[in-house]
């Protein structure tokens, strides 16, 4: 775990991981990528049967394009977020599915959480304000996960401020 930015032994007031949602484990992906190429293999057979050949690799590109989105997918699981709250600091850590770690550490009571909507209510950003600068976090969460983290953070952030 990161070390805080607090100058005080005390235990945070609030600590999250925030991390991307996986939908499929790599086990998973190449059951798919299997399946994909046996479907794909059906109207492959017929089309080189009626003589239409190149249609056979145009079927293989479009299965590994669905094996390169999925791999992609499941690299960009590799990135966190921690969000650390203690009584006299904010730390926030990001690191990227390439393991490059931004630090930012900020003081809760010039801090505010920003939530952003859209037309249907939703949550499509959440910042960090201070001094006319902002930050995004939990950048890769659904809508309803940014909306569960924004409701026990912004209330966490209301407790440090007194």
């Amino acid at each position: 775990m990161a070390s805080p930015v607090s100058t005080n032994d005390t235990a945070p007031l609030y600590a999250a991981l925030l991390t991307p949602h996986r939908a499929l484990e790599a086990r998973a992906i190449r059951w798919v990528i299997a399946l994909a190429a046996c479907l794909a293999s059906i109207p492959g057979i017929v089309f080189y049967a009626m003589g239409a050949w190149p249609v056979v690799g145009f079927l293989g590109l479009d299965v590994l394009a669905l094996y390169w989105a999925m791999s992609a997918s499941l690299k960009d699981a590799d990135a966190y977020e921690e969000v650390t709250l203690w009584p006299d600091a904010l730390d926030v850590r990001h690191v990227t599915k390439r393991g490059k770690e931004t630090r930012r550490a900020f003081n809760p009571f010039f801090v505010r959480l920003s939530i952003e909507r859209d037309a249907e209510d939703r949550v499509t950003a959440l910042r960090l304000v201070t001094r006319g600068h902002h930050t995004e976090i939990g950048r890769f969460l659904t809508p309803d996960d940014k909306a569960i983290f924004a409701e026990s953070f912004g209330a966490a952030l209301s407790r440090a401020k007194g």
